[in-house]
């Protein structure tokens, strides 16, 4: 057998792979932005008779905000992926509370101008694995390290307390993505977990435009809901966003 006889389909093997593999993206950035609401926003902190319940959603009204977040990915192989969020929220609004709060170890009086202040930002470092990866359909499935940095703090002429919360969340990643249509996409992607003394989740739904190869807008509802009933705190908040985005994959 000629030489050439076994280096042409070699070649023509190399090239085709090396091909396929240039195709894949395995780098992305995608940058998100919003208008937010809330629909409640409930607080007692401490979480005793020493503190009152209210609702920071009267105080401070249901927004809405501007919001954003951004997207770092990489796939590493063909079923694995790494991702990384940053999701900054906050929000500070002056209202005057139709009764008496106690917070924090300070006291604030019924009908007098308040300043509230609420932070909620998320960072978080997702591995997740590809269960289906067909041409019109992908699933993944993962788990998510989330780092949350939240601060809720009331101001009162010259009183002033605030609540800081630095803590780890673990959370179960889902992921989805429907080809309709030629470019077309219906996404979903979810963080969550539920039990003990308090719940978290951060679900989205997008329709997606492919723009060529390498970028992609998208177009959808975002709702992040939760929080936690334990000694220290009692805080649950339900916020929903109207976003949009742009990815750029290579």
């Amino acid at each position: 057998m000629r030489p050439l006889a076994i280096v042409h389909p070699l070649a023509l093997l190399i090239a085709t792979e090396a091909g396929a593999q240039a195709r894949v993206p395995r780098f992305s950035v995608e940058l998100e932005g919003g208008t937010t609401w809330q629909s409640y926003n409930d607080v007692r902190i401490p979480n005793d008779e020493s503190a009152t319940r209210f609702s920071l959603s009267d105080l401070a009204g249901t927004g809405p905000w501007p919001s954003g977040r951004l997207y770092l990915a990489w796939e590493p192989g063909p079923r694995h992926g790494l991702q990384l969020l940053l999701a900054p929220l906050s929000l500070t609004e002056t209202g005057v509370p139709n009764t008496a709060i106690r917070f924090a170890g300070a006291s604030y009086a019924a009908g007098m101008p308040t300043r509230a202040t609420y932070t909620f930002n998320a960072y978080r470092l997702t591995y997740r694995y590809r269960l289906h990866g067909g041409e019109r359909m992908v699933a993944w499935v993962g788990l998510t390290a989330n780092l949350r940095d939240a601060v809720i703090a009331l101001e009162q002429g010259g009183t002033t307390s605030r609540k800081d919360d630095l803590g780890f969340v673990p959370l179960i990643y889902l992921a989805g993505a429907w080809q309709f249509a030629p470019a077309w996409r219906l996404s979903l992607d979810a963080d969550a977990i539920a039990g003990g003394p308090g719940r978290a989740e951060d679900v989205a739904v997008k329709l997606g435009r492919d723009l060529g190869d390498r970028w992609r807008i998208q177009a959808g509802y975002r709702m992040v809901e939760g929080g936690a009933d334990v000694a220290a705190v009692y805080t649950f908040a339900w916020f929903h966003s109207a976003v949009i985005s742009i990815r750029r994959s290579w």
